[in-house]
Parts: C-alpha cells; sequence; structure tokens
C-alpha cells in the first residue's frame, strides 16, 4: 500500500518559481538542439552532408525514446529519503551541463565518419542526461497541483520559463556569439561561436537545474510515495502498456507526434529562410526571438482564463489554428510577390509581429497541453490503480524531441531536394531555389497541422471527468495496488464542446 503523507499547505508563488526555473535547463538544450540551430550547424559550419545530419538526429532521438519511458517508469517507483523525484533531478546536473559542454566542442581533428560518431554519441549523452532532470520535473505537477484549474496555472509558470531559457540564448548566440566581423562577413558560420555558446548553456543547465531542485525539496514530505512492490519485469510492462493505450494520452501523443513533425520542419528550415529568403542580418536574428518571446509573458497570465472559459480541448485547438495560419501568411505572400522588398523596415517589423503572434498563440496551447497531460494521470490511476505521472510525462515528452528528429529529416530531405549548396553565403542562393523550397514546404506543413488538430478532437477528459475521477480515487483503498475498473465510463462531451462548468467559472 502506498504510505501516507503529511498534508501539503498551499502552493505558493516561490514553489511555483522555483518548479518553473527548471524549465530553463529544458529552454537552454532546446535553443541548441533544434533544428534551426543544430542542422545549421553541423550541416553549414562543421560541413556534414544535410541527409547525415537528420539521419544523426534521428538516431539519437530513438535512442532517447527507448530511455525516457523506462526512465520514467523508475522515477515513478522509486524509493528514498529524497522522494520519488528529486535523486534523478539531482543526478542530472552534472551529467546534463558535461556533455552539453562537449557537444560543441568537438576535437579540430575529427572529420568524416568520426566527426560523425562523436556527434551522435553526445547527442544521445545530452538527451538523455537532459531527460534525467525534466522527466521527473514534469511529473511534479500533477502532485504539486491536483486541482483542474490549478494545474494549467502550474504550466504556465513552467513554460515561462521554458521560453525566457530558449530565448536568452538563442539572443546570446546570435546577438553575440554569432555577430558578424572581419574574420566572419557571416557571423552564422563562426565555430568558435558555438564553442563559446556551449560553455555559457552548460553553466546555465547546472545552476538552474540545482537551484529548481533545491527550491522544490521541502515538498517532498508532501509528495506521494509509492507502496513497495516486488514486481516482474513483465508486469512493469504490462503497467507500461497499460499506461500508454489510455485514450485520451493517445489522442494526444498521435496528434504531438503529426504536428510535431510539422514544427520540427519548421525548425530545421527557419535559418535557411531568415537568411535567404528574408535576408535578415545576424542581429535582427538575434532579435526576433526574444521579441517573440514576450508571448510568453502574455500566455502565463492568458491560458489559464481561457482554458477555464472554453475548456482546455476547445482552447487549445483554436489555439493552434490561429498560430498555424498567422505563421504561413507572410511566406504566402511572397509567393505572390505581396510582401515588401528585402531590406525594407517593414518587412522585418512584418516577420517580428508574426514571431510574437505565433509564439504568443502557440505556447498557450503547449501550456494548455501539458495541463492536459497531468489530467491524465488520474484518469490513468483510476484504470490502473497506480500513479504513473513519470511515465506519462516521460512518453509525452518524447514527442517534441522525436518528431523534431523527423521534422530535421524532412528539412535535411527539402534542402537535398532543392540542391541548396553547403556553406552558402548570404545573397548567393538564387530566387528560384528559395521559391522551390517554399512550395515543397508549405503544403507539407498546413497538411500535417491540420491532422494534428482533427486527432486531438478525439482527446476525452474535460472538467466533469477529472472530478469524477478524483472522487473515484478517494474511494479507492489504495493507489499501491491494481484496482478494478470502474463499472461506467464518466459522462463525455462532444469533441468540441465547451466543458461543464466552464462557463460558470469565467
Amino acid at each position: 500500500m502506498a504510505e501516507a503523507t503529511a498534508a501539503a499547505p498551499p502552493l505558493g508563488l516561490w514553489t511555483k518559481l522555483n518548479y518553473g526555473l527548471g524549465a530553463t535547463a529544458a529552454g537552454v538544450a532546446y535553443a541548441a538542439l533544434s533544428g534551426a540551430v543544430l542542422q545549421y550547424y553541423l550541416n553549414q559550419v562543421m560541413r556534414l552532408p544535410a541527409i547525415l545530419v537528420g539521419t544523426a538526429i534521428m538516431i539519437s532521438l530513438a535512442a532517447d525514446a527507448v530511455v525516457d519511458p523506462l526512465l520514467g517508469q523508475w522515477s515513478d517507483n522509486f524509493r528514498s529519503r529524497w522522494g520519488r523525484r528529486h535523486p534523478f533531478m539531482y543526478a542530472s546536473a552534472i551529467l546534463a551541463s558535461a556533455s552539453f559542454y562537449g557537444l560543441w566542442h568537438a576535437p579540430q581533428s575529427l572529420s568524416g565518419l568520426g566527426l560523425l560518431a562523436y556527434v551522435l554519441l553526445l547527442l544521445v549523452l545530452v538527451r538523455i542526461s537532459v531527460s534525467l532532470f525534466d522527466v521527473p520535473n514534469n511529473a511534479l505537477a500533477p502532485e504539486l497541483a491536483p486541482d483542474y484549474d490549478q494545474r494549467t496555472v502550474l504550466s504556465s509558470f513552467r513554460f515561462f520559463f521554458f521560453v525566457f531559457g530558449l530565448a536568452s540564448m538563442s539572443y546570446l548566440l546570435n546577438g553575440v556569439f554569432l555577430r558578424k566581423d572581419a574574420t566572419h562577413p557571416l557571423g552564422l558560420l563562426n565555430r568558435e561561436g558555438y564553442a563559446q555558446f556551449g560553455l555559457v548553456g552548460a553553466l546555465v543547465i547546472l545552476a538552474t537545474i540545482l537551484a529548481s531542485s533545491l527550491g522544490t525539496h521541502d515538498r517532498i514530505p508532501h509528495l506521494h510515495r509509492p507502496p513497495q512492490r516486488h514486481v516482474t519485469l513483465a508486469q512493469t510492462f504490462g503497467e507500461i502498456i497499460a499506461t500508454l493505450t489510455n485514450p485520451s494520452l493517445v489522442a494526444l501523443l498521435v496528434a504531438g507526434v503529426v504536428g510535431g513533425a510539422a514544427a520540427g520542419m519548421q525548425g530545421g528550415l527557419d535559418y535557411y529562410f531568415y537568411t535567404h529568403l528574408w535576408g535578415l542580418a545576424p542581429g535582427q536574428l538575434a532579435a526576433l526571438l526574444p521579441v517573440a518571446s514576450l508571448g510568453s509573458v502574455i500566455a502565463v497570465f492568458a491560458a489559464p482564463p481561457l482554458s477555464r472559459r472554453f475548456g482546455k480541448k476547445r482552447t487549445m485547438i483554436g489555439l493552434f489554428s490561429g498560430s498555424t495560419l498567422a505563421g504561413l501568411t507572410p511566406m504566402s505572400l511572397r509567393l505572390f510577390d505581396l510582401m515588401p522588398p528585402n531590406g525594407a523596415p517593414l518587412t522585418f517589423a512584418i516577420l517580428l509581429l508574426t514571431a510574437v503572434v505565433v509564439g504568443t498563440l502557440a505556447i498557450m496551447g503547449y501550456i494548455i497541453i501539458a495541463s492536459m497531460v497531468a489530467d491524465v494521470v488520474e484518469d490513468n490511476a483510476v484504470r490502473t490503480g497506480v500513479r504513473s505521472e513519470g511515465l506519462l510525462f516521460a512518453t509525452n515528452g518524447l514527442v517534441p524531441k522525436f518528431t523534431a528528429g523527423i521534422g530535421a529529416f524532412f528539412a535535411g530531405l527539402l534542402v537535398t531536394l532543392v540542391h541548396f549548396p553547403t556553406h552558402a553565403v548570404q545573397g548567393s542562393v538564387p530566387a528560384e531555389l528559395m521559391r522551390r523550397l517554399i512550395l515543397l514546404y508549405l503544403p507539407t506543413y498546413a497538411v500535417l497541422v491540420a491532422a494534428s488538430i482533427a486527432v486531438l478532437a478525439l482527446y476525452r477528459i474535460d472538467r466533469h471527468t477529472h472530478e469524477h475521477n478524483l472522487e473515484r480515487l478517494k474511494e479507492m483503498a489504495t493507489l499501491g495496488v491494481v484496482d478494478e475498473p470502474p463499472e461506467a465510463e464518466p459522462p463525455q462531451t462532444g469533441p468540441l464542446a465547451a466543458e461543464p462548468g466552464a462557463a460558470a467559472s469565467a
């Protein structure tokens, strides 16, 4: 049986800030491992063929896909005087920072297959060591905030710091380390700048992981302690399968894979478009993401009330639809020669406004999705009798990683199909080549996002279902033994219907 825990005090602002702070490390890792940076760096700077770069990223993510769910399952059942999650979080600090540093400091003597092997090894180490913190830290959210709406607030703090880490490191990379000079007329090709970025990023990862872990350490006595169980390997995999086949989780995962592939492809081509389609200078690139990150501040305050008013699923579908429409507009206008010329102040202003709108809507959507995953925890516990926060968030966390790899692969494929030149200097790429790249990119992206939104409509947990699950869990003798499944499914609403009680709470 699960051991009793002390009554938890109210979740204060200080705890929310400390919890969210840990996502800064994930933001730093994302800034580095997203296709926009890694694909360009390995292909254009290190001169590895684009198709090999995409393949290496996919292989590293496949390894992560095996390790992360096992890590989540391990942390769900781990017992120690520091609870289930914190030992993993502390252990990740040195491992994540050291491997991140190594990724950007490949020996100068390496090239070809030797360099590819080094990059692949470090990519695997970075992803797994960052997951060693990120999976347990994510899994804390449902326990820290059991309430249906409060966990959306907690998710907002996490995404704010994630975007803060992402935007800050992206600004440093483009505005400081990769600024052009006499030696590097295109700063994006400065290998030493990437090495400096690796050093600073490693230090930020180390500091924020330790600060977040220490800042939530006092909540350990109030967190769930799993029962002492002796389970076979077959039982372990049985629990994993039962958890991962939850219908609402399956809807989130499938939608995430399809939509994430589109986002990963976009990320892998961003530098190509910003540099060679729009002709942005490094200073403009440096300003673009930090200004766009203002959306994270707006999202922290806007996502919770919208979620309460319209329901999580309905709000999230609307946000992603709007984000996609806004994001594809400037490129579509360029195809019809309706955008101002490159270099005009209005061009950069339009791109900047688009980035702010897209970023705000997308971040709000991601905040709500994280809250929806948290709601699966209780739904799954009712079905299986076991709390599996770590496994659930590990699996969901794989989606952006794996789909970034799929997107990077397709980005590399599109670059290869149009015969994009290696080590291309800004202004040297023909306009017709960029036009062909756009014509391949736009319809692929639109179809993937539309399919993702259609699948999201199948998510089944609303406010009424969540409250039913909480009541059902109170009736169960313990969460440490398998309970009989409920006699009847809780009432469901239509795919796009507002959640019961949502309007009343507005």
